[in-house]
């Protein structure tokens, strides 16, 4: 194997593409993987994770890498797409090795790893050789004006604390900014249940609402479970009343009741509304707040309306018309305005000239089954559920059927990849 360079730093190559000999692009780089060796020896690397098309993460052996320089990364192409999950001794460099507090072994005082370079020996093997680190708390009065001073130190020139230590998240947050919530969740779902916990409660309450929607059962209450109550109660307030309402229904009693009381009232009404639901009904997985105007309203109110960035596609596609109130339960229900019907149509005209009332809803009581039926057959995005009195209490969207259709773990779920260029975890 040849590199362009035999030392390179690891914060320096987060998102480069990754290609195959041939230019063809396999992915984008994500994190390192080292073997702790343990005592004073230098950390081995094995390999990279490699974020794939379908957002799945894979290991690629560094015995895989032909060449890394500052712009992309080339490997021999032979890629073992199982998804990747971190073994025995390994660590995440990135994930796991950032912000690690070291004791400077000149007596100095403290730092806290930023960035870590990694060495080609010349057996063809990768190494950790170098830190840079950011001095903390200084030990001497004489240098305690160096506080925050960087600097790149060799290995051997820190003590590693345990691997058990508290550790901050700031730079794995800060290098995973540009991440959508889906795959900052995947990342977090790699992690130990230690790590994950020191970098979700790095992340900002809207942030960590995102991420916790998108993780699976498991991680999602460990997550919680790991806030103090009045900060799990922000988050709460954050997610998605019908994700919110599902997390609560993981947790024991006592402490579900707890944290609906500490939730602002009108969020908490919503999220009791939908636990008081059977499962599998439409109401248990709908969305109570979907995007609601009255028939006076214009076309131009209505896109406004869909503009807002805390929808999703799926609850921008269509406004329900109602009789007021509009909050749910509204007002009687009208009928549907789809998104390409507001586009075909001058900004004064009133939604109660175009509105659809072919369409029928859903009753709030149905089978997930009927819901996902009537999404198939008349190719929609989301459908109006409404209860006996014919007042609108929610929209269930494709996704909030998807979630719910498909298995519980599956998240976690490797997908079944049939490659001849196939190669095991170590080449």
């Amino acid at each position: 194997m040849s590199t362009n360079r035999t030392r390179v730093f690891v914060a320096r190559l987060l998102g480069l593409d990754v290609f195959d000999p041939l230019g063809d692009r396999l992915g984008r780089l994500r994190d390192a993987v080292a073997l702790d060796r343990g005592g004073a020896k230098p950390p081995q690397v094995v390999g990279i994770v490699v974020e794939v098309p379908g957002k799945k993460r894979v290991f690629v052996p560094m015995t895989r890498i032909t060449s890394i320089n500052s712009s992309q990364i080339i490997c021999t192409g032979l890629v073992n797409l199982r998804r990747f999950e971190q073994r025995g001794a390994e660590m995440l460099m990135v994930a796991e090795m950032f912000d690690r507090r070291v004791t400077l072994a000149d007596g100095s005082g403290d730092a806290t790893i930023e960035d870590i370079a990694m060495e080609k020996s010349r057996n063809g093997d990768w190494y950790v050789s170098q830190l840079f680190v950011r001095r903390g708390h200084s030990t001497s009065p004489l240098r305690s004006l160096r506080r925050n001073e960087t600097l790149i130190i060799d290995w051997d020139e820190a003590q590693q604390g345990a691997r058990n230590e508290p550790q901050a998240a700031t730079a794995f947050v800060a290098s995973h900014e540009d991440l959508k919530a889906a795959d900052f969740a995947e990342a977090l779902h790699e992690m130990t249940g230690k790590r994950r916990i020191e970098v979700a409660s790095e992340l900002q309450d809207q942030r960590l609402a995102a991420v916790l929607q998108e993780l699976p059962d498991d991680d999602q209450v460990q997550i919680l479970s790991s806030l103090d109550i009045e900060r799990a109660a922000d988050v709460l307030e954050e997610m998605d009343p019908d994700d919110a309402a599902d997390l609560l229904a993981e947790l024991p009693e006592e402490q579900k009741e707890e944290l609906l009381q500490r939730m602002e009232p009108e969020e908490a009404k919503d999220v009791r509304r939908l636990m008081e639901y059977e499962e599998n009904t439409a109401g248990s997985i709908m969305t109570p707040v979907p995007v609601i105007l009255p028939p006076e309203a214009t076309v131009a109110q209505a896109l406004a309306h869909v503009r807002r960035e805390e929808l999703t596609p799926a609850l921008a596609s269509a406004i329900f018309v109602c009789r007021p109130p509009l909050e749910t339960p509204t007002g009687r229900y009208l009928g549907v305005v789809h998104i390409q019907q507001l586009l075909r149509y001058p900004p004064p005209e009133a939604l109660g000239n175009i509105v659809d009332t072919d369409l029928d809803p859903v009753s709030d009581q149905a089978d997930v089954s009927e819901v996902a039926r009537m999404l198939a057959t008349y190719n929609l995005n989301s459908l109006a559920v409404v209860n006996e009195d014919d007042r609108l209490v929610g929209a269930v969207t494709v996704d909030d059927v998807l979630d719910h259709l498909l298995p519980d773990d599956w998240r976690a779920q490797d997908d079944e990849v049939s490659l001849s260029r196939k190669v095991g975890r170590n080449g």
